[in-house]
């Protein structure tokens, strides 16, 4: 009963960490995919993803319902979550206001904090760049900051990949 949260920025090595982990959990393995293949450059993005992973695996996909598609699956695997980021794109796109996704949030970690088996939760650090021009932009990274708060808050083991290296971050004080 582990939850571990990765995160950092684009090509950080974040996502091929998560499978190092999975692989070496002993555990059967679920990799719970958010992504859609909204254009070319995207579905070859998630091809190259699927790539690395080992044949075995059993791949759910869930684009918005990540909760339920979580709660539904069978204890005692090692369960990747890839990614919160593509996650919470998609809710914006579905509709989901602010408080309904930090809702979803902690529904996630909530899960995977009682899940008896290990969770891994892959996300992006999309704050610490320049604040963006555009204000939707800014609702996503201020979003998306709010929701890796959340599970980051939860975990048992948080890190920083940065060129594929990972800083152990320290768990929240009271």
């Amino acid at each position: 009963m582990t939850l571990t949260f990765l995160t950092g920025g684009a090509r950080s090595g974040k996502s091929a960490l998560a499978v190092r982990r999975a692989r070496r959990s002993g555990r059967p393995v679920v990799f719970v995919a958010t992504g859609q293949a909204g254009d070319d450059e995207m579905a070859d993005r998630i091809a190259r993803h699927q790539a690395e992973r080992p044949e075995g695996w059993a791949t759910v996909e869930a684009p918005i319902d990540l909760v339920g598609a979580c709660a539904a699956l069978e204890p005692g695997a090692c369960v990747v979550v890839d990614c919160l980021s593509l996650w919470v794109s998609n809710l914006m796109e579905h509709g989901d206001d602010e408080p309904a996704t930090l809702d979803r949030a902690r529904a996630l970690a909530g899960w995977a904090t009682a899940y008896r088996g290990s969770v891994v939760v892959v996300t992006n650090e999309v704050g610490l760049g320049i604040v963006p021009m555009h204000p939707v932009s800014r609702g996503y990274r201020d979003r998306l900051g709010r929701v890796n708060a959340v599970l980051a808050r939860e975990a048992d083991l948080a890190q920083l990949v940065v060129a594929g290296r990972t800083l152990t971050l320290d768990p929240q004080e009271d």
